[in-house]
């Protein structure tokens, strides 16, 4: 063995007690030595014989999960999924916590979060520091809202459909996901032999009986005949392009929110919950106060829920411009949108398509980045556009923060930030905040 091979501290134990919550679904603890271990399974407060699942010596930190219980939390319960804890299905982070301390431990983080990378408290953006469970979801403890309406199989070697296990490839078999939406458990999809495949994707639709399946098969592999519990049209990854194409039925999904119909595409982004674009758009909008006749930006607009929210809004001289980097998205967007004629949708990544618009003022902003968040340029460029309000929608806290300490170099605000869990039981959590210029001389 060379000297500078570290060894491997995976299987070891240690007793620890679990301090905070931290972001991405585990909580911190410290070894008798010092070393920092991020614990999953387990909630503050605890006891915990740790395990170790990643790691060795002289790591700046380790990933273990809690194996036993010592001293348990008062806000512990028994799992209700039968596949979740230790080495078991990854989807889930939070099933061993009541549906209350989970939102919670989410608006922990996200404080954590916009106190550490942008130097912000609650009382600074505005926020009460509550994490509001979406309409219907506020559910006694060991009950579970039935909320993704999108899920992703991976199919193991026998040809078994299950989830990944955490930060793995190894595959769960499952025969019932709690979490997902009724549409969704009522294919079947668990029952049936995909030999063959790598994963299927299955997606129940908000607002219409739409039911599809995108297969992606095996390099070499022929796709199966798909034979399931509910008419779905069947969708398949090309091997050499990577791109989703029809087998069977409509190459899309129906989307109903904000009273108007959205085609989706191919798999094409869209809020998995299915209160979460109604959600979302109602926050967006009370946070903008759209005024008739603004001009206004929609970034990352995907297949334009909040460019037709706001077009809506804006009357006859109002006008969207809708950014959006997906082909197939854009024209989705196109397409939802016909019936507004100011209302224009590029195609491109936002911080190529801006700087060539040459649009150097706009009312209002939306952006809805992904998980990476917007980033200091462009950040700076939305700064310098003088919009009255901005609504940044965020999927991850650490993104916002970062970008809304950019923002604040750019001479904005936070007026008011809404968090919202619109993803139960996993440590996911979605905010929006909204942004006004500073006062000159305040």
């Amino acid at each position: 063995m060379h000297a500078e091979e570290k060894k491997s501290l995976v299987g070891e134990e240690y007793e620890v007690e679990i301090g905070p919550v931290a972001h991405g679904g585990h909580c911190i603890a410290r070894t008798d030595a010092g070393q920092v271990l991020f614990v999953r399974h387990t909630l503050p407060g605890e006891r915990v014989v740790a395990r170790v699942t990643e790691g060795e010596e002289g790591d700046r930190f380790l990933r273990a999960d809690a194996v036993e219980i010592l001293s348990a939390s008062k806000d512990r319960i028994e799992a209700p999924c039968p596949f979740a804890g230790p080495g078991r299905c990854g989807g889930c982070d939070w099933q061993h916590a009541k549906p209350g301390a989970q939102r919670r431990l989410k608006g922990e983080v996200v404080a954590e979060q916009l106190q550490r990378l942008a130097g912000l408290s609650p009382e600074d953006v505005g926020w009460d520091g509550t994490v509001m469970p979406a309409e219907g979801d506020k559910l006694p403890a060991g009950q579970v809202p039935q909320w993704r309406t999108r899920v992703q199989y991976a199919v193991d070697a026998d040809g078994h459909a299950g989830l990944r296990r955490h930060r793995s490839h190894d595959v769960e078999r499952i025969d019932h996901c709690m979490i997902a939406a009724e549409g969704v458990s009522e294919l079947g999809i668990e029952k049936r032999d995909w030999s063959g495949m790598a994963s299927v994707e299955a997606i129940a639709a908000t607002g219409s009986q739409d039911r599809q399946v995108i297969l992606t098969p095996r390099p070499g592999a022929r796709l199966p005949i798909v034979e399931l519990d509910r008419p779905v049209s069947v969708m398949r990854v090309g091997e050499k392009d990577g791109g989703t194409h029809r087998v069977h039925g409509r190459p899309f999904v129906r989307e109903r929110a904000d009273g108007r119909t959205h085609r989706v595409g191919s798999g094409g982004f869209w809020q998995v919950h299915p209160k979460a674009a109604d959600t979302l758009v109602t926050a967006v909008m009370q946070g903008l106060l759209p005024r008739k006749g603004d001009m206004a930006l929609d970034l990352y607009c995907g297949v334009g829920l909040f460019a037709g929210a706001l077009a809506d809004r804006l009357g006859d001289k109002g006008a969207v411009l809708g950014i959006e980097s997906g082909k197939r998205a854009v024209e989705d967007a196109r397409h939802n949108l016909a019936e507004f004629e100011r209302v224009r949708i590029e195609q491109g990544k936002v911080e190529s398509v801006l700087p060539r618009t040459g649009i150097t003022e706009v009312d209002l902003i939306v952006l809805d980045p992904p998980r990476a968040g917007a980033g200091r340029k462009t950040v700076e460029h939305l700064s310098s556009l003088s919009a009255r309000r901005i609504a940044y929608v965020a999927c991850d806290p650490a993104a916002l923060a970062r970008d809304l300490a950019y923002f604040r170099d750019g001479g904005y605000r936070v007026r008011s930030l809404r968090v919202f869990d619109l993803f139960p039981m996993t440590h996911h959590v979605e905010c929006v905040a909204i942004l006004e210029p500073v006062a000159k001389g305040a």
